[in-house]
């Protein structure tokens, strides 16, 4: 660790995915500290607490800069803020979710979106009987007609993607024309976008199928490690330029 924190300076062009992931770990690590009232954390203490791995916390925060006092430790709310910083939630985004089925509906209901970095702000769907309603949180469907009007009136930078996969990538293309820069997609297919629009891909059959192998192999121990994890959840087909 190095002195007070400093003004956060990306040490490398490309940051992985799994050090990102791990930073919204941190994140959460922080926010259940703040919570608690505590002002300084080692990063031994936060390893221990939350089951992770000191060396880790360190090499991945020095990617971005130096951060906490030697022998003190880090400044909870600074890095709170810092990684906030760095991934982006200093600012709100605004998102729609295009497929109004059932897990359309839920990610459209869903409460947990951490603060106020994420706001749900519409659905779209072709289904003529959903048309004009809105979700039990009181989220409106468009028809996907409307997808290109409502993203530049409600300035949406976010979109989740939850249609059938064969709809899926016409569904992609629609996103891209609207001028959306980051999908999340549910559909379990692998999808083309232009190159600035940046795709994750969230397929439950993968996650599934690799606990399908760890059950199949009496020897293995019953976790994966965290790596794998985040690996199993994602698709390795991803547009990394944002």
């Amino acid at each position: 660790m190095g002195n007070r924190t400093t003004p956060v300076q990306f040490k490398s062009d490309r940051i992985s995915e799994l050090t990102i992931n791990r930073l919204s770990v941190y994140l959460r690590c922080l926010n259940e500290l703040a919570d608690e009232g505590l002002q300084t954390v080692s990063s031994q203490t936060m390893a221990e607490r939350f089951s992770l791995n000191s060396a880790q916390i360190r090499k991945d925060l020095a990617y971005f800069g130096e951060f906490g006092v030697r022998g003190v430790g880090y400044f909870v709310e600074e890095l709170r803020q810092q990684i906030r910083s760095i991934l982006g939630l200093d600012v709100q985004h605004r998102l729609v979710v295009v497929g109004a089925g059932n897990l359309g509906l839920a990610l459209a209901n869903y409460d947990g979106f951490p603060g106020d970095a994420f706001q749900m702000v519409a659905m779209f769907d072709t289904d003529a009987e959903k048309l004009g309603t809105r979700t039990k949180t009181g989220v409106p469907i468009y028809p996907v007609s409307r997808l290109t009007e409502i993203v530049a009136a409600e300035a949406i930078d976010m979109a989740a993607l939850a249609v059938p996969a064969h709809a899926a990538q016409a569904a992609l293309d629609d996103i891209a024309a609207a001028g959306i820069r980051a999908v999340l997609n549910f559909a379990p297919v692998q999808l083309i976008g232009p190159p600035e629009l940046k795709i994750k891909t969230v397929d439950l059959a993968i996650s599934l199928e690799s606990l399908s192998y760890s059950l199949a192999r009496p020897s293995f121990n019953g976790e994966l490690s965290p790596d794998d994890t985040h690996r199993t959840t994602e698709s390795i087909h991803e547009h990394e330029t944002v």
